[in-house]
């Protein structure tokens, strides 16, 4: 699981609207609720590729662990329905999408590294690449275990870097992120492992593991 945190608040972005038209002749199916729902705008946001690694104290812990499956499935619906089924990084409808045909929920978060506080915002829906993208420490890990192709690696990895390179943004590679924060680490600009803590609605959860050399241990 990777990090994230807030987007630069002057990216611009695209503005997505959806109008259903009938077409000449036929009766139009949809209900009324629904086409007033596909006539919503909603924003495009290809910033949140810009996602940092999440912090080590903060592995294993997620809204998704700490509120159950209940809450997750709500949750998620509701990101997917927020953008009509797109994907809110790169715009793509859910049928359209690489990788598979279906959206992912993602947890964005507020982290402040000097606090030791990870802020639960908000879950938005990614396509399967835009997530895998996200999650380049994971897809790495998937090529070395030969788990996914070179081919399919380099898709996502090419694909999530036409998406920000479309709205001027460039991100660091996951080895360049990792060492940014090492050296945080060695200025004392990162809070002590003990330190950090899960925010969720208000409620603040301990790390999963006690100290560095226990996480070390659980994921050699």
């Amino acid at each position: 699981m990777e990090d994230q945190e807030s987007a630069p608040r002057d990216v611009p972005v695209q503005v997505v609207r959806v109008k259903v038209m009938p077409k000449s002749g036929r009766k139009n199916p949809l209900t009324s609720k629904f086409k007033k729902a596909l006539q919503r705008e909603w924003k495009r946001r290809p910033e949140v590729l810009l996602c940092p690694n999440i912090p080590k104290p903060m592995h294993g812990l997620a809204p998704r662990v700490v509120l159950g499956q209940k809450w997750w499935d709500k949750t998620r619906q509701a990101a997917y329905t927020s953008t009509l089924y797109h994907c809110i990084a790169c715009g793509v409808y859910k049928h359209d999408a690489r990788g598979h045909k279906w959206l992912e929920g993602h947890e964005w978060y507020d982290i402040d590294y000097a606090k030791g506080r990870m802020v639960y915002v908000e879950t938005i829906p990614l396509c399967n690449y835009c997530h895998s993208y996200i999650h380049d420490g994971r897809l790495l890990a998937l090529l070395k275990s030969r788990e996914i192709t070179a081919q399919r690696y380099a898709a996502v990895i090419q694909h999530g870097d036409r998406v920000l390179a479309a709205a001027g943004l460039q991100r660091m590679t996951h080895a360049e992120r990792d060492e940014a924060i090492k050296q945080l680490i060695l200025a004392g600009k990162v809070a002590d492992w003990g330190r950090w803590r899960l925010v969720v609605e208000g409620k603040k959860y301990k790390p999963l593991y006690k100290s560095y050399e226990e996480w070390e241990q659980a994921n050699v």
